[in-house]
C-alpha cells in the first residue's frame, strides 16, 4: 500500500500527463511540458510540468516562484490544508485503497469534488486564522522591532500551519504569520505565509520558511489602506517586514508589499494613484523590479520616487539604527510636504 507522500508524488509522476489533463485541464501539452496559466486551473503560460525525463512530475509557476511535485500540485489546485487530505485525494485520483477504515453510517465527512481557485483556497486559510494580538507573530514582528501590528487587518496567525519540504516530501505544521494578498477593490485574491519556530525563536527551521498561495500577480499586501476613495500618495515595496518598518515611522502613509521583485513591477496602481514612493532593496532583481515598476509609472502618469535604506533593507535599519535615524534617512528623500504629512512626530 503506498502511504508515504514520496511514494505517493512518485507514483503520480508515473502518470503525470494524466494528472495534468485532471486537475490543469485549462492547460495544454507543449512537447515534454504541460502549460497552464497557474494553480487555479487559468489559461495561460507561466506553469509548467515536466512530462519525461529525470524531472517527470516537478513543476514550477514563473509568476509566482511556486514549485514542486505532483503531490503539491493536487495539494494547491484543490485548496487542501491537512496531508491526510492531500494524500486522500491523490489516492482517489490514483484508484488506491484508503489505509482507514471508512466511516460509520450516519458520519459526515465527505468534501466536495469540485476544485476550488488558488485564490479561494488563500480565503478560506485566511479565514482558518487567528488575531494577530497576543500570538507567536505579533511576538515574532516585535523581535523585529515592528510594533503595533495588531492594527492591520491584513495580517493573522495560523497555530498549525501546513507546512511540506519540497525536497523530501515530510510534512510537518508550524505556527505562521498570514498576510492576505488584496486587489485594489480589497478582496483576498491570495496569501503569504512566513512559518515560525514554535519556541519563538524566529522563522520555523525549514528550507522554505515563506511561501505564497493564489493571484499574486498585480496585487499585494496592504497596510493603512483606505477603504474608500482614491490614494494619491503611497509606498510600494518587496517585504512584508519592510514594509512594515517603513509604516512604522510613516502610519498614515498607505504602503504594500507586493512580495517579490518580479510582482513590484507587475504591481497594479490604485484610483487616483498621483505619487508612488518605491522601496528599494539591494539586491539585483530588486533593482529590475523598481526599474520595471518605475517606467510603468511613469507611463500612467505617476511620478515614481526611490526610497533607499541606510543598511541592507529597511527593517535593517529600524532594527540597527533606530526609528529616529531612519526618519531622518526618509526625511531626506520624501518631498517636504509628505515628510510633514506622514513621518511620525
Amino acid at each position: 500500500m503506498l502511504a508515504s507522500a514520496s511514494e505517493l508524488a512518485d507514483r503520480l509522476a508515473q502518470n503525470a500527463e494524466a494528472v495534468c489533463r485532471h486537475y490543469l485541464s485549462a492547460g495544454r501539452r507543449a512537447g515534454n511540458y504541460w502549460i497552464a496559466g497557474d494553480v487555479g486551473n487559468s489559461k495561460g503560460r507561466s506553469l509548467y510540468v515536466h512530462l519525461s525525463g529525470p524531472r517527470r512530475g516537478r513543476w514550477a509557476d514563473e509568476a509566482t516562484a511556486q514549485f514542486g511535485d505532483l503531490l503539491d500540485l493536487v495539494r494547491e489546485t484543490c485548496g487542501l490544508v491537512d496531508f491526510h487530505d492531500v494524500a486522500a485525494e491523490a489516492r482517489r485520483f490514483l484508484s488506491l485503497p484508503n489505509p482507514e477504515p471508512p466511516q460509520s453510517a450516519g458520519s459526515d465527512d465527505s468534501r466536495p469534488i469540485g476544485l476550488p481557485s488558488a485564490s479561494e483556497r488563500a480565503r478560506r486559510l485566511f479565514a482558518m486564522s487567528w488575531p494577530l494580538h497576543g500570538s507567536l507573530a505579533e511576538a515574532y514582528l516585535r523581535d523585529r522591532d515592528i510594533v503595533a501590528v495588531a492594527r492591520h487587518g491584513s495580517l493573522r496567525f495560523h497555530p498549525s500551519c501546513y507546512y511540506r519540504d519540497l525536497t523530501t516530501g515530510a510534512t510537518s505544521a508550524f505556527p505562521a504569520l498570514v498576510a492576505a494578498v488584496t486587489d485594489a477593490a480589497g478582496m483576498i485574491t491570495g496569501v503569504h505565509r512566513t512559518w515560525l519556530d514554535p519556541c519563538g525563536s524566529g522563522k520555523a527551521a525549514v528550507d522554505n520558511p515563506r511561501r505564497s498561495l493564489g493571484g499574486l500577480l498585480g496585487n499585494a499586501v496592504r497596510f493603512s489602506f483606505p477603504t474608500i476613495g482614491p490614494v494619491p500618495i503611497m509606498a510600494a515595496g518587496e517585504g512584508i517586514e519592510t514594509m512594515l518598518s517603513l509604516n512604522a515611522v510613516m502610519p498614515a502613509m498607505p504602503v504594500v508589499a507586493a512580495l517579490s521583485a518580479n510582482h513590484l513591477a507587475a504591481f497594479r496602481f490604485p484610483a487616483g494613484c498621483r505619487r508612488l514612493y518605491i522601496a528599494a532593496d539591494a539586491d539585483a532583481a530588486g533593482r529590475h523590479g523598481i526599474d520595471r515598476l518605475s517606467r510603468r509609472a511613469q507611463a500612467a502618469g505617476l511620478l515614481p520616487l526611490v526610497l533607499s535604506p541606510e543598511l541592507g533593507d529597511f527593517n535593517e535599519d529600524l532594527r540597527r539604527l533606530g526609528p529616529d535615524r531612519l526618519m531622518q534617512r526618509l526625511r531626506e528623500q520624501l518631498i517636504p510636504e509628505d515628510a510633514i504629512a506622514f513621518l511620525a512626530t
